[in-house]
């Protein structure tokens, strides 16, 4: 990858949460430490040469909120299993899941659908992605759903499937009243007005497949998710007036 890398940016409109948070900012006000589980496939679970988000997001949360939290402590669960589907996820929810007892869980969905098409029926998965939504809102906690990453292995002949995929996404998410984080639309963003190259944002050791997400795109993500999250505080007006500031 060169060296030299564009500037990308985070639009407000495309990394906003529709739904305020309430569930992880009453832990953030409680005494206990603050649990986020990460649910998903190999973009959550992470590769040899990449850092995946969920380690990333730990971090800048617990930097964002070292001010206001000397007591507590945000702990990010990777709970992801490369090359899984929704059918597959829907089992762990109970091991990985519901016994962790989180304040938020991120559910990275929908890519090896499209991606594996001739392994996984699609209609079968947005059943269970709805169903799985379906589960997780039966329980205290906020739902971040990730949708698709924007690289080649997507497009080509697969761009109608990737974006009906978003749609569906997008769909569930509303029907339900939970947050979609648009990682498609923001990947879009780059490529499209950043100028950022598909031989940037996607790993290199990952040929010719490039499906993955390179390290440095995984560190941008995780950026824009920890912005995501702690925006949605500033909307939060019960929060106390100086975590505002």
């Amino acid at each position: 990858m060169s060296e030299s890398l564009p500037a990308v940016d985070f639009p407000h409109d495309i990394i906003k949460l529709k739904y305020p948070l309430q569930n992880f900012f009453k832990a953030l006000c409680g005494k206990g430490p603050v649990r986020i589980v990460a649910m998903g496939s190999s973009s959550t679970a992470g590769r040899e040469d990449v850092v995946p988000y969920p380690y990333r997001l730990e971090m800048y949360l617990r930097q964002n909120y070292a001010p206001h939290l000397a007591e507590i402590r945000i702990d990010v669960a990777n709970r992801g299993k490369g090359g899984e589907e929704a059918p597959q996820e829907l089992d762990r929810f109970g091991a990985d899941i519901f016994d962790d007892k989180p304040s938020v869980v991120l559910w990275q969905v929908g890519t090896n659908a499209v991606f594996r098409k001739e392994e996984f029926n699609f209609e079968e998965v947005v059943e269970k992605i709805a169903n799985g939504v379906r589960r997780l809102c039966g329980h205290p906690m906020d739902v971040v759903l990730i949708d698709p990453q924007y690289v080649p292995a997507m497009l080509r002949d697969k761009a109608d499937l990737s974006e009906k995929m978003v749609s569906e996404i997008r769909r569930i998410a509303d029907l339900a009243k939970v947050n979609v984080f648009q990682r498609w639309a923001l990947m879009r963003h780059w490529h499209v007005n950043n100028g950022v190259s598909f031989d940037q944002l996607v790993d290199p050791t990952d040929r010719p497949d490039m499906l993955h997400q390179s390290d440095w795109s995984t560190l941008q993500l995780s950026k824009a998710l920890c912005r995501s999250i702690t925006d949605a505080a500033l909307s939060a007006s019960w929060l106390p007036a100086e975590w505002k500031s």
